[in-house]
């Protein structure tokens, strides 16, 4: 049985730790928690782990990392990760954005023999830009539409009025780069588009507020010697974020049933 060390409990942690809870496969869990917060987490694990407030001198070594607390997490607790050899999977892509991520964790991998595995979220399509990029790419284009509530508290809000839009609205266009240094709300998909195939500065973003959206929609399209991808996803938010798709916590619960199946998918 294996021993996962997830970092992050808040409520995607929580969500993918109650998908898991019950694996015969997972025989331990290791949460790494913050210390006002490890009480509560603690009453929540149960029986099934142990939190932790740091991944150094762990008495119980991980056979592999889950990291779901947030953008800064990926910037000081992945690298430590990798360099101990615990790969890691890793929700936050978003940061892979800012500058010098990339390789400073290629070389955490290269020093601790780990691998790094970036989950797709809310978005399908990943893996067939991803096999097409070898063969050159064209154009590779993602939109984002939400609906205008799920944009409060982004940069969209200085740049329409969300309380009153009566007709989809553009608000963003640019790199996936710049998408994810504006929008870090949204930044996990729009680096990933860039990540998987023709770069962070070479994949085109729009983002629009929609009243008339149902729900968070992602939208990819490529073109190259592959042929043309169009993939759209219409994702229902998850439940206590608006602001995510609740694929994303699926997404995450897939990699860590991959690590754990005899046959992947």
């Amino acid at each position: 049985m294996k021993t996962i060390l997830l970092a992050g409990f808040g409520a995607m942690g929580q969500s993918i730790f109650d998908q898991l809870r019950d694996d015969p496969r997972i025989g331990r869990w290791l949460v790494l928690e913050r210390a006002e917060r490890a009480d509560d987490a603690r009453r929540k694990l149960g029986r099934h782990g142990q939190v932790v407030q740091s991944v150094d001198g762990l008495e119980t070594r991980p056979d592999f990392a889950v990291e779901c607390a947030g953008h800064e997490a990926l910037g000081t607790l992945v690298p430590r990760l990798l360099e101990q050899g615990i790969d890691t999977i890793v929700a936050s892509v978003g940061a892979l954005a800012l500058p010098g991520m990339v390789d400073r964790l290629d070389a955490a991998c290269r020093a601790g023999g780990a691998q790094l595995t970036l989950v797709p979220g809310a978005l399908a399509g990943v893996d067939a830009l991803a096999a097409a990029r070898d063969s050159g790419l064209v154009s590779v284009d993602y939109t984002g539409r939400k609906p205008p509530g799920s944009w409060q508290g982004t940069a969209a809000a200085s740049l329409c009025d969300l309380e009153h839009l009566a007709e989809a609205t553009v608000f963003f266009e640019g790199t996936a780069r710049e998408a994810a240094a504006t929008f870090p709300q949204n930044a996990n998909v729009a680096a990933m588009v860039g990540l998987a195939g023709m770069g962070l500065d070479q994949t085109r973003v729009r983002l629009i507020a929609d009243p008339a959206a149902g729900g968070n929609t992602h939208t990819i399209s490529a073109r190259g010697a592959f042929g043309r991808l169009e993939v759209m996803v219409e994702a229902a938010a998850f439940a206590s974020n608006p602001k995510t798709s609740a694929l994303a916590g699926m997404s995450i619960v897939r990699a860590v049933r991959n690590r754990l199946n005899a046959i992947v998918i």
